[in-house]
């Protein structure tokens, strides 16, 4: 390759593995052979598909002759519906964009989770809680990385911020299902469960859903704490002592008592849930968490700036409907705040700034 002397060693090595290492028939990643398979035909989808007929549970929700989508589609040969509906959540943009979301705090720390932490982390309780009862894991995973692509910037405060433009409210469950997932054409299963997570909402139609239902609040609960305890707002001393003798202090032991309760008192029951007294400790732990952290005077600061700013750009577009990008189309009230709800925290704010002279004082502050 040309201009190759004037690289870095580094650089050099790695541009000349770009045709990979050449072997017997066919190319390897690396120079010497690795681990061998013995020979065998690919595990396509219908075999997936009999596996999970013959060994998921009573009640599970399985592929075979699912792929209820509202424009039909030719199945995939390699993968079942729910995996194709759990890769087409992670390859899309509204996923991406959770990187930039808030969670509690905007301008999170290198440390503190996001909207896109929080639903890797929430994947990993529902599919340890679906793989423990024995339902569908992809579905459960497929929901739970899906969950809150519904989320304006800013966290929940979005919602209060684009209530006052729509006659039947904005809730991020079913705006995420009903428009922002939409264009992916995802199964009516994997939307149910995102339309229907939170407790709020009517049951979901899968015991799949239900479980991203729990997995979330655990999941919330137990990293929100561990991020306020890391930012110096709350401390290991202040929480109940009811939480710490039956479900822990750490984040650790509070996920693993949790998700362990909900397998045992599922396979116990049938029912999706907690026994009483585990129940107990984790609606303890939440209010904890709601006092001391979410209803705090400056995370209240916090959400209201953030309404502010985002009720000000509703309305500019409101105004100004041109200024939409042009593949923001349909009712101006839905298209503008489709496209506000879509932004980063980040781009919202350079946007109040740029576009509207938002003074920078009056933005949301990390809180």
């Amino acid at each position: 390759m040309d201009g190759m002397a004037e690289l870095p060693p580094r650089a050099i090595a790695w541009a000349q593995t770009m045709a990979g290492h050449p072997g017997d028939a066919l190319v390897r990643a690396h120079r010497d052979p690795g681990a061998m398979l013995g020979l065998m035909a690919p595990v396509l989808r219908e075999q997936r598909e009999a596996w999970e007929a013959e060994h998921l549970v009573p009640g599970a929700t399985r592929a075979l002759g699912m792929g209820n989508r509202a424009r039909a589609e030719q199945p995939d040969p390699e993968r079942t519906c729910f995996e194709r509906d759990r890769d087409r959540i992670v390859h899309s943009s509204a996923f991406r964009r959770l990187a930039g979301k808030t969670q509690v705090v905007v301008y999170p720390s290198d440390h503190q989770r996001t909207r896109l932490t929080h639903a890797l982390e929430v994947a990993q309780v529902a599919t340890s809680i679906a793989r423990g009862v024995g339902v569908n894991v992809t579905l459960a995973e497929a929901i739970a990385l899906g969950h809150d692509c519904g989320h304006g910037p800013g966290g929940h405060a979005s919602e209060d911020a684009f209530d006052a433009f729509l006659a039947e409210g904005y809730d991020h469950g079913p705006w995420g299902a009903d428009v922002v997932l939409a264009p992916l054409n995802l199964c009516a299963e994997t939307l149910d469960g995102i339309r229907n997570h939170s407790w709020s909402r009517p049951t979901p139609a899968t015991v799949e859903g239900e479980i991203v239902s729990w997995a979330d609040r655990i999941a919330y609960c137990a990293h929100d704490l561990e991020d306020a305890i890391g930012a110096g707002i709350a401390s290991v001393a202040d929480l109940p002592s009811g939480v710490v003798e039956l479900a822990g202090a750490t984040r650790r032991q509070q996920l693993s008592t949790f998700i362990r309760e909900v397998i045992g008192t599922t396979v116990a029951t049938g029912e999706i849930g907690m026994g009483a007294e585990l129940a107990g400790a984790l609606a303890e732990l939440r209010a904890f968490n709601y006092e001391r952290i979410y209803t705090r005077p400056e995370s209240l600061a916090q959400s209201e700036a953030v309404v502010a700013v985002l009720r000000a750009l509703v309305e500019f577009y409101l105004e100004h409907p041109e200024r939409l990008p042009s593949d923001v189309g349909g009712d101006p009230v839905h298209a503008a705040v489709a496209y506000v709800g879509g932004m980063t925290d980040r781009f919202a704010f350079e946007t109040a700034v740029e576009l509207l002279g938002w003074r920078r004082d009056r933005l949301p502050r990390p809180a």
